[in-house]
């Protein structure tokens, strides 16, 4: 099983569990994630990764156990933590009235970015994402994989330590979806780590390791091809799939 040095984690959990009224939503999850790396965090529906998420981002507080991001804890640092962090979901989160370089510099001061620093920092960003032609160009009128790589433009302005992805390809056509791929492993190799969750497991087999939850418990850790064995599997979809059925059989019977 792969092993991060200690030195190099971004993330790090340690017992971390939260738990709503009598549903234990995480439960005493041990975690670490280095530094530039493509980390995939899977389970079906109600396995807890949502809330492991907003637990990492400092938006709810652990019932019990510990974390950090980029050594902060995201319980007595939480404004730190979200200065350090960046944020795309699958919902659509950009103004459709404004433009890509209004919208890029509306999220930049969120994020904290102001003056030469701001300039600079998204003057490089646009020529590296490929954005220069468009930004010009209303959010709205972009097709969908452009409002893709805009969107993951906004949540990387500040040039964060940790990108939380959260199907951020859904709905997106395949040539889409490459490109975009290829723009996350740019961002791993200049050391910005990301994790992402995605029910699509072409892309759960891109990361270089993954953690699957289930009923909010970590059941399986490692690379792709490690998580195949441990659940005797011939792929990653194959585990996905035992396991939506496992708990789908589990609610059936407390129903």
């Amino acid at each position: 099983m792969s092993t991060v040095a200690r030195d190099d984690a971004v993330v790090r959990t340690r017992g971390l569990r939260k738990v709503y009224g009598e549903l234990i939503a995480v439960h005493g999850l041990d975690l670490e994630i280095a530094r530039g790396e493509v980390f995939g965090l899977l389970g079906p529906n109600g396995s807890g990764k949502t809330t492991t998420i907003r637990m990492l981002c400092g938006l709810v507080v652990p019932t019990s156990g510990t974390a950090t991001v980029a050594g902060l804890d995201v319980v007595t640092n939480t404004e730190g933590v979200r200065r350090r962090i960046g944020y795309m979901s699958q919902r659509y989160g950009l103004y459709d009235e404004l433009t890509v370089a209004e919208n890029l510099r509306f999220y930049s001061r969120v994020y904290g970015l102001v003056g030469d620093d701001r300039e600079q920092r998204l003057a490089a960003h646009v020529e590296s994402l490929g954005l220069g032609a468009r930004l010009s160009q209303r959010a709205g009128t972009l097709s969908g994989g452009w409002k893709q790589r805009l969107a993951l433009a906004c949540a990387t302005a500040h040039h964060p330590d940790l990108v939380f992805l959260d199907e951020p390809t859904a709905g997106v056509d395949p040539a889409a979806r490459r490109t975009f791929w290829d723009t996350i492993y740019q961002l791993a190799r200049e050391g910005t780590t990301i994790l992402v969750t995605t029910h699509y497991m072409d892309e759960a087999e891109r990361c270089e390791r993954l953690a699957f939850l289930s009923r909010g418990q970590l059941i399986g850790l490692g690379t792709p091809a490690e998580i195949v064995r441990q659940f005797n599997a011939q792929t990653v979809e194959d585990v996905f799939v035992m396991l939506q059925q496992r708990d789908e059989v589990d609610d059936a019977r407390r129903a």
